[in-house]
């Protein structure tokens, strides 16, 4: 079997609501999401092929197939990434799978624990070495995720928001980097979680918080597309121009 491609303890960095799409279903104006970020243990890397491991307490389990980069080098505090350098900090690219726990992340508002599980970053098969000409076609690159053979995701990275570039330059304001450490760049629509219709949520907000929060795991409840024990999750990503083939990872869920 194929271990991670990123060995632990790197650093995990991902970005939050970076896709157009994804910013639809989650309940935001596109046009007004900034750069955000937040980290994921070093702990939740695993393999292409490695189970998810789902805690027991977890009902609520939500895949999203991100582009990883992998750093070539130092990103030090101040630095500012144009898109024509952004070969010198990133060596390569993987599959990532943004594994997350969305019972735990919006009842504590706390996107570490939900996706820092053990098994909650799956990684590979591959990484794949580019150079400037293949970071100069990063929009055509091409993410897939399918559950039980349904496709589920489908998108290019010109739907995304924030582009690496821009990224790293907002990343560095705070974060350093080094050589091998992973930043998840977002994940497109298509995930099980989606917010409620705008009228739908503007009546919640005259409820209180903890009973808005029931209302919204009860419908939850019904909701058929989040991972159960036994499924069987495939990512993939592509850039066909460049003949770049990341690869396809296949994880199967199952109980802790």
């Amino acid at each position: 079997m194929l271990l991670s491609p990123v060995t632990t303890p790197a650093r995990v960095v991902a970005q939050m609501v970076n896709y157009r799409t994804h910013a639809v279903d989650s309940g935001f104006d596109p046009d007004r999401v900034p750069a955000a970020f937040f980290r994921k243990a070093s702990g939740s890397v695993s393999g292409p092929g490695d189970d998810i491991v789902r805690p027991s307490h977890v009902k609520f389990l939500d895949y999203e197939v991100e582009l990883g980069l992998v750093f070539a080098g130092p990103l030090t505090i101040g630095t500012v990434v144009n898109p024509g350098d952004l070969a010198r900090y990133v060596a390569g690219l993987v599959v990532t799978n943004d594994v997350s726990a969305r019972d735990v992340q919006l009842t504590k508002t706390q996107f570490y624990e939900a996706k820092s599980y053990p098994t909650f970053t799956p990684v590979g098969p591959y990484l794949t070495l580019v150079d400037a000409d293949d970071l100069a076609a990063l929009d055509e690159v091409r993410l897939t995720l399918s559950v039980n053979g349904e496709k589920r995701q489908d998108s290019t990275v010109a739907d995304m928001i924030v582009k690496p570039a821009a990224a790293l330059t907002a990343l560095a304001r705070f974060q350093t980097m080094d050589a091998g450490d992973l930043l998840l760049t977002g994940t497109p629509g298509g995930t099980a979680l989606k917010a409620p219709p705008p009228l739908v949520n503007r009546l919640a907000g005259l409820l209180s918080p903890a009973r808005r929060l029931e209302i919204f795991f009860k419908r939850q409840a019904t909701n058929l597309r989040y991972l159960q024990d036994g499924d069987v999750v495939s990512a993939s990503i592509t850039l066909p121009r460049r003949g770049l083939d990341l690869g396809t990872q296949t994880t199967v869920v199952r109980a802790k």
